[in-house]
């Protein structure tokens, strides 16, 4: 059972061992979307990385990636690196969450709509999902405008077995305040196609958010081996008779490569039930 302890920086368990907090969101109506990532490796000299794009009208207009910075004593309750802020401003409750690049940047504060959802284990990592209101301020262009939205925040810890893993998928749509799906593929190193994925969702419905029976994720790439569409095939239970089905489509993304690793980040548009939201999908890989 996750609790306000949970919100606190882990006690490292071996060597590898990271603890993160990711935060995505989006505006439709503003046509903005964010994504921002603080990542600590804790110990007797503890580091940092931080990580965050911005994107307004369909392109990236701020972003930074950085690791191994210097931080002294490095707690959830606040934290900054290269740009990125993080505050708890009252645990598993509410947050705010800031980045500030040349000309562009944003400064949002998180209220949570969930409560923890705890995340099955997968490829040595755990943590918690939670969806959230958004809402703040976006600078683009020098120009600052509302925001008002919705997101997912994400606290994660372990220590990432890329040995054996050749990719890691990361799905969120944020349909309304009581329709959202949270979904995470991990595929083994050496595997061919996404029936060898280990796949585990949840999903926010009439019933509150609840693990899903089973999972199935389909996606289309461009020539450079990005996200374009998605779909995703959800089963409340075993005996479900027809699954629950979610599409989308890219609005914007970006590519970061991070050493051995390559994420795409991107933002979709998706469709649900007949309504339409806002979402991320990320493609973590090796490089």
């Amino acid at each position: 059972m996750i609790t306000a302890d949970d919100e606190r920086v882990r006690t490292p368990a071996g060597e590898g061992f990271a603890d993160s907090v990711t935060v995505a969101l989006g505006d439709p109506g503003a046509n903005v979307y964010a994504v921002a990532r603080l990542g600590i490796v804790p110990g007797g000299e503890p580091r940092a990385s931080a990580l965050a794009v911005l994107c307004a009208g369909g392109r990236p207009v701020g972003a930074v990636a950085q690791g191994q910075l210097e931080v002294q004593a490095p707690d959830w309750a606040a934290l900054e690196a290269a740009g990125v802020r993080m505050e708890t401003l009252e645990p598993l409750a509410g947050w705010r969450v800031a980045f500030t690049a040349e000309g562009a940047g944003f400064d949002v504060r998180l209220s949570a709509l969930t409560g923890p959802i705890e995340l099955e284990e997968a490829g040595g990592m755990q943590g918690y999902d939670q969806l959230c209101r958004v809402q703040g301020t976006a600078v683009v262009g020098g120009s600052e405008r509302p925001l008002d939205g919705l997101g997912q925040r994400t606290h994660a810890w372990g220590v990432a077995d890329w040995d054996r893993m050749e990719s890691v998928r990361t799905v969120g749509a944020w349909i309304g305040e009581d329709l959202a799906v949270g979904l995470q593929a991990v595929r083994r190193a050496g595997a061919r196609g996404h029936d060898a994925d280990a796949v585990s969702a949840w999903m926010l419905g009439e019933d509150g958010p609840q693990q899903l029976s089973e999972a199935r994720l389909s996606t289309t790439y461009d020539d450079a081996g990005r996200q374009r569409r998605a779909g995703l095939e959800l089963w409340e239970r075993e005996d479900s008779e027809y699954p629950h089905r979610v599409a989308g489509e890219v609005v914007c993304g970006s590519t970061f490569e991070l050493g051995a690793l390559r994420l795409d980040t991107a933002f979709f548009r998706f469709r649900m039930e007949g309504r339409e939201g806002a979402g991320r999908y990320d493609l973590l890989r090796r490089a």
